[in-house]
């Protein structure tokens, strides 16, 4: 059986102050330490191998435990990472609270349990995290019993009833949102856009829906955040980048206008700023997505967004995204210059950057390189997506991947291996539950100009594809395509004579 590489993982993912206090804490610890030495060895380790751990110490009498050892310094760097953590985080913080609040009541020290409670209750107030402020509600309930038992009646428990009601509404209301928001977040995270009627009906129900739909139905910020949220990524999944604009745009305006509630959901925040500027490039006003791409990076390390999660979430998306502006522009030269920076930082946050993000990365790598007309770059890129198929990730990249992959063979001119690329893709496409008939267009007339030689017949095949294109592209479903691959520009390109990045830019003047 393969070794577990779990303590491994967490070792490498602490920081010089994670260590430092978990040696510390260590150092305040009696008696043997034999899970210092196991720690020392594999921080040393670039990469996992227990066969030499164990000939390190093979003398040792605790590494004929060697389960077991690992198993306790694995729960006391997790120990230790909850006592450094736990001023950082407000539900740590107030779990805490709670814990010192049942201590003392298990005291009975009343009063100052009561002081505890109602220190604490302010904080679950101010953040909106309802289900502690349920629970310390409880507590005061119990406070109030043993008031009765000493003769005291200054609290009201029928205002203490009424309040414990308004906060489970309030706790039911948002746990609703939270449902609605899993849904529509699935859709978004293996389609990336509403391939078909079926997709796109399951998102106008859930627009439809009446907490989505309905006003004033969110009976928190929290939740409210949340609703306009649902209804940006609704937007988003059918593309409606106005809409989409709108609505993420007033998730921001909430959070902003509280910033206890902008502090405690730091990567909704970061996740709105994101498709904010997905908007602008689609827009097109590219100044305004530069600024936001500087804005968003600014955020790292401040409190609320100094998680590793945050940090590893900025620098993927803000990257990703300059990306796909830079294309936009028709940068290419640019993009691929951004191309070792983005590598670098992959290798940093290696095996913390999402699936999805790195196949987005890689998509947008190949794009690059194949702006510059660098297409066995391009192909080396795109082969990694192909060759990394998830069967329920982001299908559209995968999909779309595979015409951009015909386009590329045909550009190398591999014009023999393009009748195997085009029979798999076809079979690929096939298997798929999408409704878009410009794939099938472009599949078509590549599969035509890899088997013309005259240059004039080309040029007559290009001029047909663009006008079935064209035609095609007039219903919004169909334009999904460009949102991976310009395929008007190349075939405007091809007609011209000129390059793919020129025919951009002249699309832009115009």
């Amino acid at each position: 059986m393969k070794p577990s590489t779990e303590l491994f993982k967490l070792v490498k993912s602490l920081t010089k102050s994670e260590k430092r206090f978990f040696k510390l804490s260590s150092s305040l610890q009696s008696g043997e330490k034999n899970y210092l030495k196991i720690f020392d060895y594999i921080e040393r380790q670039s990469s996992y191998d227990e066969n030499a751990l164990k000939e390190e110490f093979e003398n040792q009498t605790f590494i004929k435990h060697l389960p077991s050892e690992k198993n306790h310094l694995y729960k006391l760097i997790l120990k230790s990472l909850r006592s450094y953590y736990s001023e950082q985080s407000i539900s740590s913080s107030l779990k805490q609270e709670i814990k010192n609040v049942e201590i003392l009541y298990n005291k009975a020290l009343y009063k100052e349990c009561e002081k505890f409670v109602g220190r604490a209750k302010q904080t679950a107030k101010r953040y909106e995290k309802f289900y502690y402020w349920f629970e310390l509600i409880g507590w005061e309930k119990k406070l109030l019993e043993s008031a009765y038992e000493s003769g005291e009646f200054s609290t009201d428990l029928d205002k203490l009833v009424e309040e414990e009601e308004m906060v489970i509404a309030k706790l039911r209301n948002l746990a609703e949102y939270t449902v609605i928001y899993s849904k529509i977040n699935l859709i978004f995270r293996s389609g990336g856009f509403t391939r078909n009627e079926r997709e796109r009906q399951v998102v106008e129900d859930i627009a439809d829906y009446h907490l989505i739909k309905g006003k004033n139905t969110a009976v928190s910020t929290k939740a409210a955040s949340i609703c306009y949220y649902i209804k940006g990524l609704c937007a988003a999944t059918n593309r409606n980048y106005r809409d989409s604009f709108q609505f993420f745009n007033r998730t921001q305006e909430i959070l902003d206008n509280n910033p206890y509630i902008k502090l405690d959901t730091g990567q909704r925040y970061v996740n709105t700023l994101f498709h904010l500027l997905r908007c602008h490039i689609d827009n097109k006003d590219f100044n305004e997505a530069q600024e936001l791409i500087l804005m968003i990076r600014s955020l790292h390390g401040k409190k609320g967004f100094n998680s590793i999660d945050i940090s590893v979430r900025i620098f993927s998306n803000t990257y990703n995204q300059e990306l796909l502006l830079l294309h936009a522009m028709g940068e290419f030269d640019k993009s691929v210059q951004l191309i070792t920076e983005i590598e670098k930082q992959q290798a940093f946050y290696e095996g913390k950057i999402s699936k999805e993000m790195e196949v987005l990365l890689t998509y947008n790598k190949a794009y690059s390189y194949f702006g510059t007309r660098d297409y066995k770059k391009a192909l080396q890129y795109i082969n990694e997506v192909l060759n990394d198929n998830e069967q329920n990730l982001r299908q559209d990249i995968y999909s779309f991947s595979r015409l951009f992959n015909i386009v590329i063979h045909y550009e190398l001119e591999n014009y023999d291996f393009l009748e195997y690329v085009v029979k798999s893709t076809n079979r690929y496409l096939s298997k798929q539950e999408r409704d878009y008939q410009v794939e099938n267009v472009c599949i078509k007339s590549i599969r035509k100009l890899a088997k013309t030689v005259e240059s004039v017949n080309r040029i007559e095949i290009f001029e047909k594809m663009e006008k079935e294109i064209s035609e095609l592209l007039k219903d919004h479903n169909e334009r999904v395509v460009l949102e991976y691959f310009d395929i008007s520009s190349w075939v405007r390109s091809k007609i011209k004579k000129i390059s793919f990045e020129d025919e951009i830019r002249e699309g832009l003047k115009k």
